[in-house]
């Protein structure tokens, strides 16, 4: 089982690890149209998911910043979402005063779907715990990094050579 801090306090999370070779598991999440998104409606793209605790803070506007300038160089292949489990209409909101445009945000808010597929749930804010999976076009996993302090940066360079590694 992962263990994560937040703000240096344990925190319980729910659901599977996911690990490298594993199948991606399916999720439910709403795009800021609120209409739901699932692992199979990207099927055949490689996905890079940048979970992320809320895009109103500091470490999280970076990191979806980041993986928003990486997704511009991908090109069509690659797909780069963030998840978390603020609101779609303020994930819009966010998008459009930080100028994302490469990123496609989601929302695990009504369900927790995603979180709890993937392992990084917090039981106790209901939160996602900041992490990192790259799935290939197959569905495979290939990368995951679950980030042990949920108030730190992910390894950016890591995950983005992790998606350039599958890119043809």
């Amino acid at each position: 089982m992962v263990q994560t801090t937040f703000k240096q306090n344990p925190v319980t999370l729910i659901g599977s690890e996911v690990k490298v070779g594993d199948t991606a598991p399916d999720f439910k999440v709403l795009a800021n149209d609120l209409s739901e998104v699932t692992l199979k409606d990207s099927e055949g793209k490689i996905r890079l998911f940048s979970v992320v605790p809320s895009l109103d803070t500091g470490v999280c506007d970076a990191q979806t910043r980041k993986f928003n300038e990486a997704a511009g160089e991908f090109g069509d292949q690659v797909l780069v979402y963030t998840v978390s489990m603020d609101l779609p209409f303020a994930q819009k909101r966010w998008c459009g005063a930080a100028g994302i445009d490469n990123v496609v945000t989601v929302s695990d808010h009504r369900d927790g779907s995603f979180g709890e597929a993937y392992g990084v749930l917090i039981q106790e804010m209901r939160l996602l715990t900041r992490s990192v999976f790259v799935v290939d076009t197959e569905g495979n996993v290939t990368y995951v990094e679950y980030v042990p302090e949920a108030t730190e940066h992910p390894n950016y360079d890591a995950a983005i050579e992790a998606v350039k590694a599958l890119i043809k």
